[in-house]
Protein backbone atom coordinates (compact mmCIF):
# COMPACT_ATOMS: atom_id res chain seq x y z
CA UNK A 1 0.00 0.00 0.00
CA UNK A 2 1.29 3.69 -1.17
CA UNK A 3 1.95 5.95 1.71
CA UNK A 4 -0.03 8.41 2.23
CA UNK A 5 0.68 11.88 1.00
CA UNK A 6 1.33 14.84 3.62
CA UNK A 7 0.26 17.50 1.25
CA UNK A 8 -2.98 17.75 0.91
CA UNK A 9 -5.04 20.34 -1.59
CA UNK A 10 -8.92 20.92 -1.68
CA UNK A 11 -10.59 20.36 -4.37
CA UNK A 12 -14.26 20.74 -5.53
CA UNK A 13 -16.86 23.15 -4.48
CA UNK A 14 -15.68 24.48 -0.93
CA UNK A 15 -11.61 25.19 -2.97
CA UNK A 16 -14.00 27.54 -5.50
CA UNK A 17 -15.71 29.49 -2.77
CA UNK A 18 -12.59 31.34 -1.31
CA UNK A 19 -11.43 34.45 -3.69
CA UNK A 20 -8.04 34.39 -5.10
CA UNK A 21 -6.26 37.99 -3.92
CA UNK A 22 -3.92 37.66 -6.75
CA UNK A 23 -5.17 38.96 -10.49
CA UNK A 24 -4.96 37.25 -13.69
CA UNK A 25 -2.76 38.57 -15.80
CA UNK A 26 -4.23 38.98 -19.65
CA UNK A 27 -2.17 39.78 -22.25
CA UNK A 28 -4.47 40.77 -25.08
CA UNK A 29 -7.23 43.23 -25.46
CA UNK A 30 -6.96 46.97 -25.39
CA UNK A 31 -7.19 47.46 -21.90
CA UNK A 32 -3.39 46.25 -21.25
CA UNK A 33 -1.89 48.40 -24.19
CA UNK A 34 1.11 50.43 -22.93
CA UNK A 35 0.79 54.05 -24.48
CA UNK A 36 3.24 56.93 -23.93
CA UNK A 37 2.38 60.55 -22.78
CA UNK A 38 1.80 62.07 -25.92
CA UNK A 39 2.91 65.72 -24.96
CA UNK A 40 6.48 66.24 -24.00
CA UNK A 41 7.78 67.28 -20.73
CA UNK A 42 8.86 70.76 -20.43
CA UNK A 43 12.27 70.26 -19.66
CA UNK A 44 12.94 68.18 -22.75
CA UNK A 45 13.92 69.20 -26.27
CA UNK A 46 12.84 67.62 -29.45
CA UNK A 47 15.88 65.85 -30.83
CA UNK A 48 16.41 66.61 -34.67
CA UNK A 49 15.48 64.61 -37.05
CA UNK A 50 17.75 65.85 -40.12
CA UNK A 51 20.76 63.58 -40.44
CA UNK A 52 23.56 65.15 -39.03
CA UNK A 53 26.33 66.75 -41.51
CA UNK A 54 28.75 63.58 -42.69
CA UNK A 55 32.58 64.59 -42.11
CA UNK A 56 35.00 65.39 -45.70
CA UNK A 57 37.38 62.76 -43.63
CA UNK A 58 35.68 59.90 -45.87
CA UNK A 59 36.29 61.44 -49.31
CA UNK A 60 40.44 62.05 -47.64
CA UNK A 61 40.28 58.40 -46.66
CA UNK A 62 39.24 57.92 -50.30
CA UNK A 63 42.07 59.57 -51.65
CA UNK A 64 44.76 58.32 -49.39
CA UNK A 65 44.15 54.74 -50.61
CA UNK A 66 44.84 56.01 -54.62
CA UNK A 67 48.22 57.32 -52.79
CA UNK A 68 50.51 55.18 -52.66
CA UNK A 69 52.24 54.01 -49.20
CA UNK A 70 56.02 54.49 -47.81
CA UNK A 71 56.82 50.55 -48.87
CA UNK A 72 55.03 51.54 -52.25
CA UNK A 73 56.70 54.30 -52.93
CA UNK A 74 60.49 52.58 -51.86
CA UNK A 75 59.78 49.44 -54.24
CA UNK A 76 58.61 52.06 -57.18
CA UNK A 77 62.13 53.71 -56.41
CA UNK A 78 63.82 50.55 -56.57
CA UNK A 79 62.45 49.47 -59.74
CA UNK A 80 62.99 53.39 -61.46
CA UNK A 81 66.76 53.10 -60.11
CA UNK A 82 66.90 49.25 -61.93
CA UNK A 83 65.34 50.47 -65.03
CA UNK A 84 68.22 53.56 -64.78
CA UNK A 85 71.28 51.22 -64.63
CA UNK A 86 72.51 50.18 -67.91
CA UNK A 87 71.64 46.59 -69.75
CA UNK A 88 73.21 43.63 -68.77
CA UNK A 89 73.48 40.70 -70.91
CA UNK A 90 70.04 38.91 -69.04
CA UNK A 91 68.65 42.08 -69.54
CA UNK A 92 69.47 42.39 -73.35
CA UNK A 93 68.65 38.59 -73.86
CA UNK A 94 65.40 38.96 -72.21
CA UNK A 95 64.51 41.59 -74.49
CA UNK A 96 64.96 39.37 -77.40
CA UNK A 97 62.50 36.45 -75.57
CA UNK A 98 59.00 36.66 -77.46
CA UNK A 99 55.78 36.64 -76.41
CA UNK A 100 55.67 32.80 -78.24
CA UNK A 101 58.41 31.38 -75.67
CA UNK A 102 57.05 33.32 -72.60
CA UNK A 103 53.92 31.42 -73.34
CA UNK A 104 55.91 28.09 -74.10
CA UNK A 105 57.40 27.94 -71.02
CA UNK A 106 54.53 28.30 -69.21
CA UNK A 107 53.00 25.67 -70.95
CA UNK A 108 56.10 23.25 -69.93
CA UNK A 109 55.36 24.39 -66.36
CA UNK A 110 51.58 23.55 -66.50
CA UNK A 111 52.40 19.90 -68.18
CA UNK A 112 55.14 19.12 -65.11
CA UNK A 113 51.99 19.86 -62.51
CA UNK A 114 50.10 17.12 -61.43
CA UNK A 115 46.96 19.73 -61.26
CA UNK A 116 46.03 22.83 -63.25
CA UNK A 117 47.39 25.86 -61.22
CA UNK A 118 45.65 28.38 -59.17
CA UNK A 119 48.04 30.80 -58.31
CA UNK A 120 50.50 32.56 -61.40
CA UNK A 121 53.95 32.40 -59.68
CA UNK A 122 56.97 34.66 -60.95
CA UNK A 123 59.93 33.06 -58.88
CA UNK A 124 59.95 29.82 -56.76
CA UNK A 125 60.10 29.97 -52.75
CA UNK A 126 64.21 29.68 -53.00
CA UNK A 127 65.02 32.62 -55.79
CA UNK A 128 62.68 35.10 -53.43
CA UNK A 129 63.79 35.26 -49.85
CA UNK A 130 62.72 39.04 -49.23
CA UNK A 131 59.13 41.36 -48.77
CA UNK A 132 59.89 44.45 -49.92
CA UNK A 133 61.86 44.24 -52.96
CA UNK A 134 60.99 45.05 -56.45
CA UNK A 135 60.27 42.00 -58.41
CA UNK A 136 63.51 43.16 -61.18
CA UNK A 137 66.05 43.08 -58.00
CA UNK A 138 65.35 39.83 -56.71
CA UNK A 139 65.40 38.51 -60.56
CA UNK A 140 69.19 40.36 -60.30
CA UNK A 141 70.01 38.89 -57.16
CA UNK A 142 68.67 35.36 -57.60
CA UNK A 143 71.13 35.71 -60.72
CA UNK A 144 74.21 36.78 -58.95
CA UNK A 145 73.52 33.81 -56.20
CA UNK A 146 73.76 31.14 -59.36
CA UNK A 147 70.09 30.03 -58.67
CA UNK A 148 69.67 30.22 -62.50
CA UNK A 149 65.91 32.07 -62.33
CA UNK A 150 63.99 31.83 -65.74
CA UNK A 151 65.04 34.70 -68.12
CA UNK A 152 61.27 34.81 -69.76
CA UNK A 153 60.53 35.92 -65.46
CA UNK A 154 62.35 38.56 -66.64
CA UNK A 155 61.40 39.18 -69.71
CA UNK A 156 57.79 39.83 -68.40
CA UNK A 157 58.85 42.17 -65.60
CA UNK A 158 61.02 44.34 -68.29
CA UNK A 159 57.33 44.33 -70.34
CA UNK A 160 55.78 45.51 -67.44
CA UNK A 161 57.99 47.97 -66.68
CA UNK A 162 58.01 49.86 -69.91
CA UNK A 163 54.41 49.92 -70.08
CA UNK A 164 54.95 51.87 -66.64
CA UNK A 165 52.68 49.00 -64.88
CA UNK A 166 53.40 49.70 -61.09
CA UNK A 167 51.70 47.22 -59.57
CA UNK A 168 53.79 44.76 -61.41
CA UNK A 169 56.94 45.73 -59.30
CA UNK A 170 55.10 44.47 -56.41
CA UNK A 171 54.25 40.70 -55.39
CA UNK A 172 50.69 39.71 -54.19
CA UNK A 173 52.44 38.12 -51.04
CA UNK A 174 54.52 41.70 -50.55
CA UNK A 175 50.86 43.82 -50.66
CA UNK A 176 49.54 41.21 -48.37
CA UNK A 177 52.29 41.70 -45.51
CA UNK A 178 52.28 45.36 -45.89
CA UNK A 179 49.37 46.81 -44.30
CA UNK A 180 48.21 49.71 -45.56
CA UNK A 181 46.82 50.62 -42.03
CA UNK A 182 50.22 49.54 -40.20
CA UNK A 183 51.73 52.19 -43.37
CA UNK A 184 49.84 55.17 -42.27
CA UNK A 185 50.58 55.00 -38.41
CA UNK A 186 53.98 54.73 -39.32
CA UNK A 187 53.75 58.04 -41.38
CA UNK A 188 52.08 59.75 -38.64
Amino acid sequence: MPPKSTRRTSSGPAAKKSTSKQATLAFHGSANKVTKPSITAPGKVKKDLHLPNLPTSVQSDADSIDTPTTSEIAVIEQAVSEAKAPLTKEEQEAERVGEAQIKKYWREKELTRMFKRVHQEDLSLHEKPCIGIARIRRWKRAQMLKMNPPIEVLAVLLKEQEENNVKAQRAHLDELMTSRFADSEVQK
